[in-house]
C-alpha cells in the first residue's frame, strides 16, 4: 500500500493564509459522503452493497458479475447510475431509493461540526453524487439538519457526476454561484480539479492516520503529490472550520 500523506500536510496553515484564501468566500459547498462524516463510519460499504444488489435484481446476474459491473461503471463513469444511462425517470428514482435505503444509526451527531458549519458567514450547500433525500437524511443524522440551504444531487445535474465539468456547471447555474467567491470541501482529490480551475478555494478532507477507509483504492489520496488541486488538506473538518471561523469572525 502506498504511504499515507505526510503528517505535515495536515498542519493548520497560518492565520493570515486562512484570511487571504477564505476572506472573500460567500458560498460554502460541501460534498456529503466521506466528507461530512468519516470514511470509517460504515455508511459507504452499505451503499456499495445495495448497488450490487440492485444490479443483481435489474439484470438477473450473479453476485460476482454484478459486483464487477458495478465497479466498471463506477471507475469509468464516476457513478454506477451514470454508467447505467438511466434515461427513464422511474429507473433513476428506483435506483436512488434502493441504494440509499440504509441504516444510518451508526452515524453519531457531530456537535463541533454542526456549530462550525452554522457559524460560517454566507450560504451553505451540499453537492453530492448521491440523492438529495440521502443528503437530507444523512445531514439530519449528523445533527446538521437545517444548516444547509439545499442539497444538489445527481438528478439535478442531469445524471452528470463529479468530476465531470457538466455537473459543476449545472450546480453553479442552479444556485447562481460565482465559483470565485466560493469554497469546496471534498474527500476525493479528483473532484477538486474543476473547482480549482474555476477559482474556488479548495480543501481536501481525508482520513486520519490509522483510520479505516472503506472507499475504493483509486478514490483515496495517499501521497502528498496527489493534492495539487487542494489549497488546503485536513483530516479533521470540524477543527479546520473552527480555526477558520476564528479568523473570519474575529
Amino acid at each position: 500500500m502506498a504511504p499515507l500523506i505526510a503528517p505535515t500536510a495536515f498542519r493548520l496553515p497560518p492565520d493570515e493564509m486562512l484570511r487571504a484564501r477564505f476572506g472573500h468566500v460567500t458560498t460554502w459547498v460541501f460534498d456529503l459522503d466521506n466528507t461530512l462524516y468519516p470514511p470509517d463510519s460504515g455508511i459507504w460499504p452499505k451503499i456499495d452493497e445495495r448497488i450490487t444488489l440492485f444490479l443483481i435484481e435489474l439484470f438477473g446476474i450473479d453476485g460476482l458479475s454484478a459486483r464487477a459491473l458495478h465497479k466498471h461503471y463506477y471507475s469509468r463513469h464516476g457513478t454506477t447510475l451514470t454508467g447505467l444511462g438511466a434515461e427513464h425517470i422511474e429507473l433513476t428514482e428506483r435506483y436512488l431509493e434502493f441504494v440509499h435505503d440504509i441504516d444510518r444509526s451508526a452515524l453519531k451527531p457531530d456537535p463541533i461540526l454542526a456549530r462550525e458549519v452554522e457559524r460560517l458567514p454566507g450560504r451553505k450547500l451540499i453537492f453530492t453524487n448521491g440523492s438529495r433525500n440521502h443528503a437530507i437524511l444523512t445531514a439530519r443524522q449528523l445533527g446538521l439538519d437545517g444548516l444547509f440551504e439545499d442539497a444538489f444531487d445527481i438528478v439535478a445535474a442531469g445524471l452528470a457526476s463529479k468530476p465531470d465539468e457538466a455537473a459543476y456547471n449545472a450546480f453553479f447555474e442552479r444556485f447562481q454561484v460565482d465559483p470565485r467567491a466560493a469554497a469546496m470541501f471534498e474527500d476525493m482529490a479528483k473532484n477538486l480539479a474543476v473547482p480549482k480551475a474555476r477559482g474556488m478555494t479548495t480543501t481536501l478532507v481525508t482520513t486520519k492516520p490509522g483510520q479505516a477507509d472503506h472507499r475504493d483504492a483509486h478514490d483515496r489520496t495517499t501521497v502528498q503529490g496527489q493534492t495539487a488541486d487542494a489549497d488546503f488538506v485536513t483530516d479533521d473538518l470540524g477543527e479546520f472550520l473552527s480555526r477558520l471561523n476564528m479568523q473570519l469572525l474575529a
